[in-house]
């Protein structure tokens, strides 16, 4: 345990990332293409979470067990995955994903080995002033109904489809104000060269909280056709 917090303080990645095929490698940039996954979700207004925007974590790890009792109904491991994933403020809309029926839930715990990236999506249309947070699952869950399904009805899986990201990368604190700095730019970089952005950005955080801000993994992505 402590050697593995010493490699998480250092910025080590210890746990599964997306795959993803780099389809261009721009001026201080690269387009991804990600395939098909499976995420856990939940939506929630920050004020109910003492407005802490990253309230939903909280849940997202209880249902895979993360710190105690999983709150999910077989008696399987998940494993985490990173980064984390959040949207924009002023971007407006999550990503598109396509949605799964929500999970029936039951009282049979079943820990669950957790994944990054967590996803942040803040002010859909339909959950105005509200944030969707997303855990996805790891890659061994082809499907949503394969993954185990959580205790707590506000946690939904949800299969995302195969998607393209610009995304630059860097490291250090990801503040408002670099961040929408890393967002102007690349922006900027797809028009230059021609690539037609098709939503808001996301940021992506690799590390957790406690790993030293220069060591840190941090990407800002906007989709692309």
């Amino acid at each position: 345990m402590g050697l593995a917090m010493g490699k998480l303080m250092l910025g080590k990645i210890i746990v599964e990332t997306p795959k993803h095929e780099v389809l261009h490698a721009g001026d201080g940039y690269e387009i991804r293409k990600y395939p098909p996954c499976v995420a856990a979700e939940v939506t929630y207004d920050p004020k109910e979470m003492k407005g802490d925007r990253d309230g939903g974590f909280q849940v997202l790890a209880n249902y895979i067990g993360a710190f105690g009792k999983p709150q999910n109904t077989k008696p399987e491991a998940i494993a985490m995955t990173a980064p984390v994933i959040t949207s924009s403020g002023g971007g407006g809309e999550a990503e598109p994903i396509a949605m799964t029926a929500p999970v029936i839930t039951s009282s049979e715990p079943e820990p669950v080995a957790m994944t990054v990236p967590v996803l942040t999506a803040e002010g859909r249309e339909e959950h105005a002033g509200k944030v969707t947070m997303k855990f996805l699952l790891p890659s061994k869950y082809a499907k949503a109904e394969e993954a185990p399904r959580p205790t707590d009805e506000r946690v939904v899986l949800r299969e995302v489809g195969e998607r393209k990201y610009a995304v630059v990368r860097f490291s250090g604190l990801a503040g408002e104000k670099v961040v929408a700095e890393k967002a102007e730019g690349l922006k900027a970089a797809l028009e230059k060269d021609g690539h037609a952005v098709t939503g808001p950005f996301v940021l992506s955080r690799y590390n957790p909280p406690w790993t030293l801000p220069p060591l840190r993994t941090n990407e800002v992505m906007f989709p692309v056709e």
